[in-house]
């Protein structure tokens, strides 16, 4: 009879246990994955555009594992002011609408809130891997660059190696914006050419680079790799394989009974389009779609990763691009029938849907179902407001103030009166495109900043527009096409004051 009792005690103990462990594993808070690639646009993707001449298999598994977004946009058409607004939750345009440069200061200041900053208050581990491009303080031990180099048609001041301490830490980083650990090349085509690890370099630059002349040509497309600082050898073809093999070791370095959050910001496609020789023709659409699926193939390493180190169930992976693909999609459309873009007119650099209309994809197992696909208006602004509400983590004042969370869309959960409504997009003060539901509304007589050959505009049937400004109705237009300007009037003037009420908010202090 005792030993029944006994049995019967250790039976209930046990169950109790298991009731226990469930109850604080389902309170765990979720490991957080976002992969950025640079310059991909919403057609490269397979799953996405039935035509694509690049097949991306890990993307597409992702999609069905997830959900993808069909509507949803980067903040700028142009990379830094993207990724500020990642970071922030913010409209980029409150700060800045260009590009940190080539040894340029930091886009943030210290009063910005970052993603990262907040999710440590919850305990997690913070990285950021691969591109930067947001700016440091740079050590110069010369302000004013004491070289010059001729590109593009003008003389450039540029600095030369001896302009700069390279041995003092660097500040104003990913490591003063809340991450515990970076590692990576700052960016791909801006000198200095080498890696730097947390504030420090790895190995100080000791030669020079001349304009787009690596000492190992780029396979398709290099304009614009501008002179500078480079450790001696460098090779361009290292850095994404060795992104990979850092990601892939800090994630095994995680532990179990600590949330991370992993911000990888990938090179690619961005040019140089440098393919490692084990991906040449692996796409039909040149040396450009081998870069793509090479990318593709990072993404399921990572995704492996996860897997392998026992994350996958509870980690939220994030699949995105800070803006659309590069102008010589253009050129690829003719040449290989293969349109990064997708179906919507513009690339990188437009205000145009095709600069900011990027893929999103998102995976979440047991909260978000499977092969799920959303038509909902989402910027990539509403990834940290998101991020934040599954975390439970409070938003300052001033954090996030444009951001929306669409956690009641992915999970299924419908509130309309969260979900977003209307969007504003541009690359430069000159002009900005406003979504209200599906119209859009361009301050402008053009959505362009990238030229458009005639040759493309013909293959597509595009016309220019001659009127102040531009409206679409994109729920029977995407492509842009039809132009309601003159029809709406008062559509536009309803648009024109929610842009104004918008700006007159001001710019970040």
């Amino acid at each position: 009879m005792k030993n029944i009792t006994l049995r019967i005690a250790t039976v209930f103990i046990l169950c109790l246990c298991n009731t226990i462990y469930a109850q604080e594993n389902s309170k765990q808070l979720p490991n957080i994955v976002i992969i950025y690639a640079d310059d991909m646009g919403f057609g490269d993707l397979n799953c996405q555009n039935p035509n694509s001449k690049i097949p991306t298999p890990n993307l597409d598994k992702l999609a069905t594992e997830g959900m993808r977004f069909t509507d949803a946009h980067s903040s700028s058409a142009i990379c830094s002011p993207s990724r500020f607004a990642l970071l922030t939750g913010q409209y980029h345009w409150r700060r800045t609408h260009g590009i940190v440069k080539s040894f340029g200061e930091p886009l943030f200041k210290d009063t910005d809130v970052t993603l990262p900053q907040l999710l440590k208050t919850e305990g997690y581990e913070t990285a950021a891997i691969g591109k930067w491009h947001l700016g440091w303080h740079w050590n110069f031990i010369n302000k004013e660059p004491s070289g010059e180099r001729t590109y593009w048609g003008r003389t450039h001041e540029t600095y030369l190696v001896e302009d700069i301490d390279w041995e003092a830490p660097l500040t104003g980083g990913p490591i003063d914006r809340g991450f515990d650990y970076y590692f990576g090349d700052g960016t791909i085509n801006f000198p200095p050419y080498a890696w730097v690890e947390n504030d420090k370099f790895v190995e100080a630059p000791n030669d020079f680079f001349e304009f787009n002349q690596f000492e190992r040509e780029a396979k398709e497309i290099d304009w614009d790799s501008r002179p500078g600082p480079k450790v001696a050898g460098w090779d361009p073809y290292t850095v994404l394989p060795t992104l990979t093999k850092k990601t892939i070791s800090w994630i095994g370095n995680q532990k179990k009974d600590k949330p991370f959050f992993l911000y990888l910001a990938l090179p690619a496609p961005h040019a140089p389009i440098i393919p490692n020789d084990e991906f040449d023709g692996t796409s039909e659409a040149g040396a450009y779609g081998d870069f793509v699926f090479q990318t593709d193939w990072v993404a399921g390493q990572v995704l492996k990763a996860l897997k392998d180190n026992g994350f996958e169930e509870n980690t939220i992976v994030i699949f995105s691009s800070d803006n659309g693909p590069e102008k010589f999609a253009f050129e690829r459309a003719e040449k290989y029938d293969h349109y990064s873009m997708g179906d919507f007119r513009g690339l990188k650099r437009d205000i145009w849907e095709g600069g900011h209309h990027i893929p999103f994809l998102i995976k979440w197992p047991n909260h978000i179902e499977a092969g799920t696909v959303s038509d909902n208006l989402i910027s990539q602004v509403d990834i940290m407001a998101t991020l934040l509400e599954i975390t439970k983590t409070k938003i300052p004042e001033q954090g996030a103030i444009d951001s929306q969370s669409f956690l009641s869309i992915i999970t299924g959960k419908p509130n309309k009166n969260k979900h977003r409504t209307a969007t504003i997009h541009n690359t430069n003060a000159s002009g900005y495109a406003v979504r209200q539901d599906n119209w859009l509304y361009i301050n402008t007589p053009t959505g362009s900043v990238t030229r458009m050959p005639e040759s493309f505009k013909n293959l597509r049937g595009y016309t220019d527009f001659s009127t102040a400004g531009l409206l679409f109705d994109l729920e029977k237009d995407p492509e842009q096409r039809v132009n309601l300007f003159e029809k709406y009037p008062e559509k536009i003037k309803e648009m024109q004051a929610y842009l104004k009420q918008e700006l007159d908010k001001g710019y970040l202090k």
